[in-house]
């Protein structure tokens, strides 16, 4: 079992940045695969961001690269996800997601644990 508890989630103006962060407990976080997925109002859930275990690999969604970032602190069990040049279009409820096993993917229905979210919410 891994409990995730997503927070940093707030409301910013277009062009500002937020550090979203995802506490994991209950396995070994170091050998976890993490990642960020967003559902918007009336949309399905979509893939932010994935990091492997080590942190020496990362993948991004198109809509995000280069203005997202993930990263892993293993000594504190948690994962980031900086936001920089926010859009509205980025206004979403923000899940951290564990996958136990495997390598980073954008796929929702590979990983095993979800948080229960925290709301982005970007203004014009």
């Amino acid at each position: 079992q891994v409990q995730l508890v997503e927070s940093g989630g707030g409301l910013v103006q277009a062009g500002g940045s937020l550090r979203l962060s995802c506490a994991a407990s209950g396995r070994t976080f170091s050998t976890v695969v993490m990642g960020w997925f967003r559902q918007a109002p009336g949309k399905e859930r979509e893939f932010a961001a994935s990091i492997s275990p080590s942190g020496g690999s990362t993948l991004y969604a198109d809509s995000v690269k280069g203005r997202f970032t993930i990263s892993r602190d293993n000594a504190k069990n948690t994962v980031y996800l900086q936001m920089n040049s926010l859009k509205p279009e980025d206004t979403a409820i923000y899940y951290c997601a564990a996958r136990i096993g495997g390598n980073v993917s954008r796929l929702n229905r590979v990983y095993d644990y979800w948080g229960q979210g925290t709301q982005v919410t970007v203004s014009s």
